[in-house]
């Protein structure tokens, strides 16, 4: 059995960029995740511990956003994505990173990556 628990549309703002004037700003980002995590055992207790707590992983993103800066989305996701697994003792994770703005002509430009403690 695969559930999910998922976080969509979640912004924050970063130091990400590869030009100097880049490194001078904070850009809007966006992320969705998929986190694999049985909800069987939350469900049937009814107790908070013993599933994903979205608010406490959104917050956790927007802080990693606000504390880190990169030049490359790529390496934010893998970064952002390993201190998930590690936080959250998840067992896999599903991250889209959208930089709206990026290229005019796009809504938005991003990475999508999919990584497991197998992995």
């Amino acid at each position: 059995m695969k559930d999910l628990v998922f976080i969509e549309g979640l912004k924050a703002r970063a130091v990400i960029g590869v030009y100097e004037w880049e490194k001078q700003i904070q850009q809007d980002l966006v992320f969705d995740l998929e986190m694999e995590h049985d909800n069987r055992v939350p469900a049937a207790t009814d107790d908070l511990t013993k599933t994903l707590d979205y608010e406490a992983i959104s917050n956790f993103i927007v802080a990693f956003c606000e504390n880190h800066q990169f030049e490359l989305i790529e390496t934010l996701a893998e970064r952002l994505a390993a201190e998930l697994i590690a936080t959250f003792t998840l067992s896999a994770v599903t991250l889209t990173l959208r930089k709206p703005g990026a290229v005019p002509a796009a809504n938005a430009v991003g990475v999508k990556i999919h990584r497991a403690i197998s992995e």
